[in-house]
């Protein structure tokens, strides 16, 4: 597996727009993004020529968005990636990628929600990717969420104190306000207390694994594609799961699990995260936990996977950081979830 290089202070970072085009919408959320990420984390922004492209001539032009990720990885200048947002279609720019001049120049590349086609892909392919906030959706309401959330990204993104034990966040949102009010620009809706962290359904020994996953609905727009992982590549990985603002409700989640058992996945695996689920009510959350176990223990006989629910990442805020590629380690006993070494070479 392929790590890039440590991205420290001072690295330039490219802006890429992969799927929507809500930079040319919402340009002051964007704006707000791209400065935090230079005053709060000391980077220097560099803006890729799709960033700020209309949705419309996005969605129209694939390649163009491809080409981007494909300079961003050519030129040496440049020492890391950030999606602007996430979409619903960048599965359409994976046949330009250039996959080999990509996974022999590997850098950090970092969003989720519909980023999950290439960081998923390339991952695949041999190269560690990153799961985590994006300029508009994260970055940019930064300064209005816990601190904890900044400590968090200085110590996976500049740090090298590994073994990395992840934490939960004193509190947590569902949505953030109006883009269009300038007023309350990058403020947060209604906070909540997270008094539990993420639970263990199951679990009876200690598991280590490899990170890979994303947001589960756009993971069903690649099955049965040349970009979906083959049978070998489900050994000893550690899947996680989130689902997106459109809320797909506890028992097409399950369907979504099913295909997975269907593939003989759950009985390669080491580990099941899934993220705090957008939106849900409590009802919602126990039925989903509820069908989750079902799917997994009742249909398909693994009981002995470990199982997290209500983990920091996704759609929630603020956001946990996951290397695609990095190994963890899933403790059922201390509920304790570790990174065990770390995603970058030195």
């Amino acid at each position: 597996m392929k790590k890039p290089k440590r991205i420290m202070p001072g690295s330039r970072i490219a802006i890429i727009s992969p799927s929507s085009g809500l930079p040319s919408l919402f340009p002051d959320i964007y704006e707000l993004g791209l400065k935090n990420l230079h005053e709060v984390l000391g980077f220097e922004v560099v803006e890729m020529p799709t960033a700020r492209m209309s949705p419309d001539d996005l969605y129209k032009n694939p390649q163009l968005r491809a080409n981007d990720i494909n300079q961003c990885f050519e030129d040496n200048k440049i020492d890391g990636i950030i999606t602007s947002i996430g979409g619903y279609e960048s599965v359409r720019i994976l046949p330009f990628l250039n996959t080999e001049m990509i996974i022999n120049n590997p850098k950090f590349i970092m969003g989720f929600s519909d980023a999950t086609t290439f960081l998923t892909y390339l991952n695949q392919l041999g190269m560690v990717t990153f799961y985590g906030p994006s300029i508009m959706a994260g970055l940019a309401q930064i300064k209005n969420l816990p601190f904890e959330f900044t400590q968090h990204l200085k110590s996976i993104l500049f740090s090298n104190q590994f073994p990395y034990k992840y934490s939960s966040f004193q509190k947590w949102t569902n949505a953030y306000k109006d883009w269009n009010d300038l007023d309350t620009l990058g403020d947060c809706q209604e906070f909540y207390e997270n008094e539990n962290g993420w639970t263990f359904l199951q679990g009876n020994s200690v598991e280590q694994g490899y990170l890979w996953g994303g947001c589960i609905e756009v993971l069903e727009f690649m099955k049965s594609t040349t970009y979906w992982a083959n049978e070998s590549f489900w050994n000893d990985k550690v899947l996680f799961f989130e689902t997106s603002e459109e809320k797909p409700s506890p028992s097409q989640v399950g369907y979504m699990l099913r295909n997975y058992g269907m593939q003989g996945i759950f009985s390669k695996i080491k580990g099941i995260i899934l993220g705090r689920a957008k939106d849900y009510s409590e009802e919602e959350k126990l039925k989903l936990n509820e069908i989750t176990v079902n799917v997994i223990k009742g249909e398909f006989g693994a009981d002995k996977v470990p199982i997290v629910v209500d983990f920091d990442f996704g759609h929630t805020d603020p956001k946990l950081i996951l290397p695609l590629g990095g190994k963890v380690e899933l403790n059922p006993y201390t509920h304790e979830i570790i990174l065990l070494e770390s995603p970058f070479t030195e």
